[in-house]
């Protein structure tokens, strides 16, 4: 993600940021320029610093200090490009569920960043029955005669649907989760930039003949049984091999589940490397005679990288450093995965298939 400052005072801001802390202006993102804006009142809106000429005003989930993204004032809109995709919200009457919703948000704003910095195809079920991309932010609820046993949502995509247990917006409930599965890593942004991988195989990859026959090659034939495959991913676990071929152990499951993984970390890799050139990164290790664990960050374009490898070139370093750093503070790395060459062929897959070239 890019950097932002604030347009009266240059304070540095974050993306989620509503007020700047130096000045106290009023700050409202404005998705058409990628820009997060401090803002001066102009009657009924708001006049962006970024963008004098187009008076704004802000998404109605602003109310619930959930959303800091702005529309233009003259719209019959009420919800922002991001909001416009909930189909379903949780309950806010409980306070508990107000704060996962606002947790949820945050991440699914930054997945909608990425999206549209990465030009993908971007609509809502409402607009786009066939093609939209919509999402349900579901809660347990009892069930059964007794009304005691919780009917268990299942977080998934379904044709453009992506739904999600606000469970995992508890850090706790979440937590639990990830060290049952044995999984390295489990977060909220990592779960919508995963479903929103299987919504992307639907409309890039089944659509295109090309891509379909080239994404069977390298992940397997998705017309395999999933049901029976998900089976026996959880009766026999991965392969012993499987960090050779694959970039986690469930995208041994089926190819639609090595497919949004790979996905996943494709999504991971820009957003992080974004993140690092706007700050100026630099790695050069002080130690050892391997070039290839040094790259400076500003060479890179990360949502308009050339091929995947001058991703790859810089990643390995970057994660390098970050995981040593997350080690001197005795925590896990920040990136536990490996990149075989395998899987490196198959995120230039999906660097190919978002920039068009097939």
């Amino acid at each position: 993600m890019k950097l932002f400052e604030c347009q009266h005072c240059g304070q540095l801001l974050y993306f989620e940021n509503t007020v700047c802390m130096r000045c106290g202006h009023r700050l409202g993102y404005l998705p058409d320029q990628a820009n997060l804006s401090a803002l001066e009142p102009e009657g009924e809106a708001w006049r962006p610093l970024a963008l004098p000429g187009r008076p704004m005003k802000f998404c109605r989930n602003a109310e619930h200090d959930l959303c800091n993204w702005m529309i233009p004032a003259e719209s019959p809109d009420t919800l922002c490009k991001a909001c416009r995709h909930n189909r379903t919200i949780p309950d806010i009457s409980d306070p508990a569920n107000l704060e996962r919703w606002r947790k949820i948000e945050f991440a699914k704003h930054r997945l909608i960043y990425t999206l549209i910095a990465l030009r993908l195809p971007l609509h809502n079920l409402a607009d786009d029955p066939e093609h939209g991309l919509a999402f349900d932010f579901l809660s347990d609820q009892p069930s059964g005669p007794s009304q005691q046993r919780p009917a268990r949502v299942m977080t998934g995509h379904d044709q453009g649907l992506i739904t999600l247990n606000i469970a995992e917006a508890d850090d706790v409930q979440r937590e639990k989760t990830r060290h049952e599965m044995g999984e390295p890593y489990r977060t909220l942004l990592g779960h919508f930039r995963h479903e929103v991988g299987h919504h992307y195989w639907d409309i890039l990859v089944f659509a295109n003949p090309k891509a379909l026959e080239r994404c069977r090659a390298l992940f397997g034939d998705e017309r395999e049984d999933y049901g029976e495959a998900l089976k026996r991913h959880y009766a026999e676990g991965p392969p012993a091999d499987w960090q050779e071929n694959y970039v986690s152990a469930y995208a041994t499951t089926h190819p639609w589940e090595d497919f949004a993984e790979t996905w996943t970390h494709y999504l991971h890799i820009v957003d992080t490397l974004e993140t690092a050139a706007a700050f100026g990164l630099k790695v050069d290790p002080k130690a050892g005679d391997d070039d290839l664990l040094s790259a400076e960050m500003d060479d890179v374009k990360a949502t308009r990288a050339r091929d995947i490898q001058q991703l790859i070139d810089a990643w390995l370093p970057l994660t390098f450093a970050v995981n040593s750093l997350n080690r001197s503070m005795g925590q896990p790395d920040l990136y536990p995965f490996v990149l075989s060459p395998a899987v490196i062929e198959k995120l230039g897959f999906i660097h190919d298939l978002v920039h068009r070239k097939f």
